[in-house]
């Protein structure tokens, strides 16, 4: 039989290769946690299953597949069973596609919800022999270039022979129509790359990993994947994204690596250290990671010493104080002391600003006055080299910012705009009427050397840089924006100190104005347009720690409004009513692009994954689809961008709509405001579903609309700015669906978990 597929019983020859382990179920739960120890094997040997019932079949239909796990559920049609009675087998697989023949050995067993279903101890899949299972083995879009009407002309054209045709024969693939000399070779390719990474997945398959990431580990590594991680599975951590520590351990144990190794140990004091920058410290103190590590990892300390020891030695920690930094991450924060002394202490190319004057201009050609916390920021930035303006919704900061821009443009300045988000620099481009660009795209990332066009050596052209949403900015961000100005650039910080920080490590716009070193001006007056915002109101009084102000029922253009709910049940019906019903209906809102759905949290019954296949069924229940990393892409689908991508230039928080799923070419294609992005189908767990996201996604982001879950399910997450931040999101309508008890929690809690940061030190001169 022809090889094909990855990660399960392949047949070529007379050689058969089997991978058999117990049935388990997906291992959501268990990914939450940190349980290092968890991941070693367990001793003792587990209990033979005593004459285990076989089954037989063509794979009909794919209930559920956890591609990480190999977990399960498929229909199959048994050999010689006219009547096309499906048999539902339960097991662990690394891969399965329809029309394949599997072969399980298990028993038979009576679920209390699904019935009578066969439990597989080991599950083999082989390729179809039969046309029918041929035909439908390549048309469910497992090759590129092969959809189901081309896979109908294939087996019409080869019959049986059709996998051996295309195996060692593709010139032959020409004979058929559609199939040209490109379209063969896209053919090949994709067949000999599917070839390549059979050993991959079953080498991972048989030391306890599922095959999630097996196409990335082959594109890393190519044909020495295997070879790599045998010699240093904890290598992936680094070089693989999507690959953690945990999952590198796995491996690590099951090949034998000793639990107590240097590189074992080394390895979990870098995993423990990066997951402290995914929650914003840029380090930890050295006792306290030797500690956590031992506990966790149950290595020696004296191991662990060593490991840190020759870890600084090499440059990859740098201990400070007794504290530990992640080498990027201490170079960054230098790096931006350093780059911010230098922009204030060299001068302006600029002929000097008469204050008084430009500001009496501006008030006149935007037709305002000024008031004085405002007249006070333009002040101090056109006096200043860098300086910061921040404050809450409704007290000026856009007008300010426009008011710069236009002083700056009269005085033949150069005025460059940047924000960190797409969404963020399209309010400053809408509002200034100048083009705005996101950092990176400022910066102008090159894909060849992997870095950054501009920076030191190669500084970016402009007088005045004006950096809007600067609270979302982390140090690593700010380092290689600030490292690209040139020295006689006058920088304008602007953001609102008071939502949540940045998604990654630092705090950077709170140790900038915390280190008094920055001219800083803060507003706070609201102005009285704004005033009569319902959602600027309650985001103030929130802020303030006062309750929520509701306004009188039918109050003529109320735009913000509280909807009690008793349980998650009854918040996702009142939120589904919202988006599907009411909104539209009232507000004329388009649910599919101008509706938010804002929660707290990823996970649990009203976190953001669960949310968004309920909000997808209601809203884009059909079309072309996809199934992959656990979840369906339709062509209409509101997608998140959930990782930077350099080298498609779209980054971690962009929004875009799904518009075209090519299952014959294995792409999927994405439009981020106008730009289209391709996909290939094993890069789509770059994306997530976008009908729901998390608070801390939304930063930097406005809706017209947005429905914010809060309820004491979500109580880890009840904060202050939390609910600040997802409140000032909306921009024409905020509609809170939760209880009263959860929203006071949050109002009350204003208690920011602090991070650990040295920026403020090394501006006062501390460090």
């Amino acid at each position: 039989m022809v090889s094909f597929g990855g990660g399960r019983s392949l047949t070529m020859g007379v050689e058969t290769v089997s991978i058999a382990r117990n049935q388990q179920q997906p291992m959501d739960s268990m990914q939450q946690q940190i349980d290092f120890a968890a991941s070693r094997p367990a001793a003792g040997k587990q209990a033979a299953e005593p004459d285990p019932e076989c089954v037989e079949g063509v794979v009909n239909r794919i209930v559920y597949h956890n591609e990480e796990t190999g977990y399960t559920v498929c229909g199959i049609l048994p050999r010689g069973n006219t009547g096309k009675e499906e048999i539902v087998v339960v097991g662990v697989c690394p891969s399965v596609c329809e029309g394949e023949l599997l072969q399980a050995k298990g028993a038979w067993v009576k679920h209390k919800q699904h019935g009578r279903q066969f439990q597989a101890v080991q599950i083999e899949c082989h390729p179809p022999a039969s046309l029918a299972g041929i035909q439908r083995f390549l048309g469910s879009g497992l090759i590129r270039g092969i959809g189901k009407v081309m896979a109908e002309r294939l087996v019409e054209r080869f019959g049986d022979k059709t996998l051996e045709v295309i195996d060692r024969e593709s010139r032959r693939l020409e004979e058929v129509e559609g199939i040209g000399p490109v379209r063969r070779e896209m053919i090949k390719e994709s067949w000999n790359q599917r070839k390549a990474i059979r050993d991959i997945m079953v080498f991972l398959q048989s030391h306890g990993v599922g095959t999630a990431h097996a196409m990335r580990i082959y594109k890393q590594y190519g044909n020495q994947a295997i070879s790599a991680v045998r010699n240093n599975p904890y290598r992936l951590c680094q070089e693989v994204w999507g690959i953690g520590f945990k999952t590198a351990d796995r491996i690590a144990m099951s090949l034998g690596v000793p639990p107590d190794s240097e590189a074992r140990a080394r390895a979990g004091l870098m995993y423990l250290l990066e997951t402290l920058a995914e929650e914003g410290h840029c380090f930890c103190p050295s006792d306290e990671l030797t500690e956590t590590a031992e506990q966790l990892l149950e290595i020696p300390a004296v191991v662990l010493r060593d490991a840190l020891l020759r870890a600084v030695q090499e440059g990859v920690l740098v201990e400070e104080r007794g504290n530990l930094f992640l080498a990027p991450l201490h170079e960054a924060e230098q790096w931006v002391a350093r780059a911010l002394e230098r922009l204030m202490a060299a001068p302006t190319e600029a002929p000097p600003v008469q204050v008084e004057k430009a500001v009496e201009w501006a008030q006149g050609r935007m037709g305002i006055q000024f008031a004085i916390a405002q007249r006070a920021a333009l002040e101090m930035a056109l006096a200043s080299k860098v300086s910061i303006i921040t404050g809450g919704p409704g007290v000026g900061k856009t007008t300010i910012v426009r008011a710069l821009v236009d002083i700056f443009r009269a005085r033949k300045q150069k005025v460059c705009l940047a924000a960190p988000t797409g969404r963020a620099a399209k309010r400053m481009e809408e509002a200034t009427h100048l083009e705005a660009r996101t950092i990176h795209r400022l910066l102008k990332y090159n894909p060849k050397t992997h870095r950054f066009e501009h920076g030191p050596g190669n500084s970016l052209e402009g007088d005045v840089f004006i950096l809007d949403e600067v609270s979302m900015v982390d140090i690593r961000l700010m380092q290689s924006l600030l490292t690209a100005l040139p020295n006689s650039a006058t920088l304008v910080l602007v953001g609102d100190a008071d939502q949540l920080p940045s998604v990654g490590p630092g705090n950077v716009l709170r140790d900038l104005i915390d280190s008094r070193v920055l001219p800083v001006t803060h507003l706070d007056t609201i102005f009285r347009q704004e005033a009569r915002s319902w959602i600027v109101r309650n985001a103030h009084r929130v802020n303030e720690g006062q309750p929520f102000e509701l306004p009188p029922e039918n109050t003529p253009g109320a735009d913000f409004f509280f909807l009690e709910v008793v349980s998650p049940e009854d918040a996702i019906a009142r939120m589904l009513d919202l988006v599907t019903r009411r909104i539209p209906a009232k507000f004329h809102f388009d649910p599919m692009r101008e509706i938010q759905v804002l929660t707290p949290m990823r996970r649990n019954q009203l976190g953001c994954e669960n949310l968004n296949t309920i909000l997808q069924e209601a809203l884009n229940p059909g079309g072309e689809s996809v199934k992959r990393f656990g979840r369906h892409y339709r062509e209409g689908d509101r997608v998140l961008q959930v990782r930077n991508n350099y080298d498609k230039d779209v980054f971690n928080g962009d929004i875009g709509i799904v518009v075209r799923i090519e299952m014959e070419d294995q792409r999927v294609t994405v439009n981020f405001d106008g730009r289209k992005v391709e996909y290939e189908l094993d890069e789509l767990d770059e994306l997530d579903l976008a009908y729901a996201c998390s608070v801390h996604k939304s930063q930097g982001s406005e809706y017209p609309a947005v429905v914010l879950l809060m309820t004491t399910q979500h109580y880890k997450l009840l904060q202050r700015n939390l609910l600040y931040t997802a409140m000032t999101r909306g921009r024409k309508l905020v509609c809170v669906v939760g209880s009263h008890k959860a929203v006071a929690i949050a109002t009350r809690n204003d208690h920011v978990a602090g991070r650990r940061t040295a920026l403020r030190d090394r501006l006062k001169g501390i460090v």
